[in-house]
């Protein structure tokens, strides 16, 4: 697993922007190079042909000249060759009556320029040293292909810094976002959102959002925190009142209702608390697998609870880490199936049950209060869990939900040791 991990490391900058910018200019400065190398390339090859073909032209008529002087040819001026050293399209040509010209570079360091005319039934033919223009144009190419690469080692760099200020800012935007995911809804990107360019404008949106999705969730909390209070007055009535019915039936079920509306209202108020950030972990050592014990005992349902390792002390607010318990093992019967089976393995707890396990929407989305699981786990507020996930924050805890692959939903609860600082709640 390491090395997988050590190369997505490497592999996540090379995915960067930055050295995608910086890829793309490489290939457009690589492919600009080589469109003109070739242009330039071809335009001085066509003129030093062109250059060759005057001077084997120029030599052919001074080749003529000499021979009506009677001049006999030497190594050095032209020579006269069989018709059969022609090229058979030089000598279609010679049969038209037209002077040939061809290029010869079947010997390398050998090149060529020949001009060729029929003279009294024979070929006179002239040849002209292409091989200093071949040279210099192998020069030029060369010269071409360094220039490219200094190019390249100075156009780089300039595109990889020149896109750092725009990478910054996208950094800054991201961070932001995650800010915000993670909770922090005060996270604003802020002077990261300065211009009129597309960064910036994302950088409004994203503040844009941020601050709906605050105003939102602040409305929200209010709207619960006032419900749950101005439950509390017509809730003591109830209560007083129920107390007062005389014994039988419908006294039970009315006190039964009673309790269950006043449960509700304290989760109510509980979750308010939790939203507002104000509450603060009272931390104590807490023998852990003793407690774990009497807590799942309070909560009067039936659940093995086990312990493997040596016993440990936590370091934790027992009243929040009580609340933690009995919310697991309560949403475990009335949502799963038991045996309720609750592990204690060092500062971890797991609490499983045998029932259909949590939805998928909840494991995908976390557990959200008035959303409750599927049909098959029961009926409830989806309170529990929600409690449970908010308690867990504040006392620094990690509170994890999955399936077991052979059924049944599981809760691990981790302690932070006791040299971790906690999370803010």
């Amino acid at each position: 697993m390491a090395p997988d991990v050590a190369r997505a490391r490497v592999r996540a900058p090379l995915r960067s922007l930055r050295w995608k910018v910086a890829a793309l200019v490489t290939v457009a400065c690589c492919t600009v190079a080589v469109a003109v190398g070739v242009l330039v390339h071809r335009a001085t090859w066509e003129h030093s042909l062109g250059l060759g073909k005057g001077r084997a032209e120029q030599a052919l008529d001074e080749a003529l000249t000499g021979m009506a002087r009677g001049e006999v040819p030497g190594p050095d001026t032209y020579d006269i060759i069989p018709p059969a050293e022609v090229p058979e399209e030089a000598r279609q040509q010679l049969r038209a009556g037209d002077r040939a010209i061809w290029y010869d570079d079947h010997r390398p360091g050998q090149e060529w320029m020949h001009a060729a005319t029929a003279v009294d039934g024979q070929v006179l033919a002239v040849q002209v040293e292409m091989g200093s223009d071949v040279r210099r144009l192998g020069a030029l190419d060369r010269d071409m292909v360094e220039a490219g690469l200094t190019a390249l080692v100075v156009v780089v760099p300039l595109s990889v810094l020149a896109t750092e200020s725009s990478n910054r800012r996208l950094r800054r935007v991201t961070r932001t976002a995650r800010r915000v995911a993670d909770g922090d809804l005060d996270a604003r990107v802020g002077s990261g959102g300065r211009g009129s360019d597309e960064i910036a404008e994302i950088a409004t949106t994203v503040d844009t959002m941020a601050a709906a999705l605050q105003r939102r969730l602040q409305t929200e909390q209010r709207f619960t925190a006032d419900v749950a209070h101005e439950l509390r007055t017509p809730l003591t009535g109830l209560v007083t009142s129920a107390e007062l019915l005389p014994p039988g039936e419908a006294a039970d079920l009315v006190t039964d209702r009673v309790r269950a509306l006043r449960t509700l209202v304290e989760e109510l108020l509980e979750i308010s608390r939790l939203d507002a950030g104000t509450e603060e972990a009272r931390r104590a050592p807490v023998p852990l697998a003793p407690f774990v014990e009497d807590a799942v005992r309070r909560t009067g349902l039936e659940a093995r609870v086990s312990v493997t390792g040596a016993p440990v002390v936590a370091v934790t607010d027992p009243r929040r880490l009580d609340r933690i318990l009995a919310n697991l093992v309560v949403n475990a019967y009335r949502h799963g199936s038991p045996p309720v089976e609750v592990t204690v393995d060092g500062l971890t707890v797991v609490v499983r049950d045998h029932g259909p396990g949590f939805p998928e929407e909840l494991l995908a989305d976390g557990p959200q209060r008035f959303r409750t699981a599927a049909t098959e786990r029961g009926r409830g507020h989806g309170l529990g869990l929600t409690i449970a996930t908010g308690q867990a924050q504040v006392t620094g805890a990690e509170l994890i939900l999955a399936n077991r692959p052979g059924g049944g939903a599981v809760a691990t609860l981790r302690l932070p040791a006791q040299d971790e600082p906690p999370s803010e709640g």
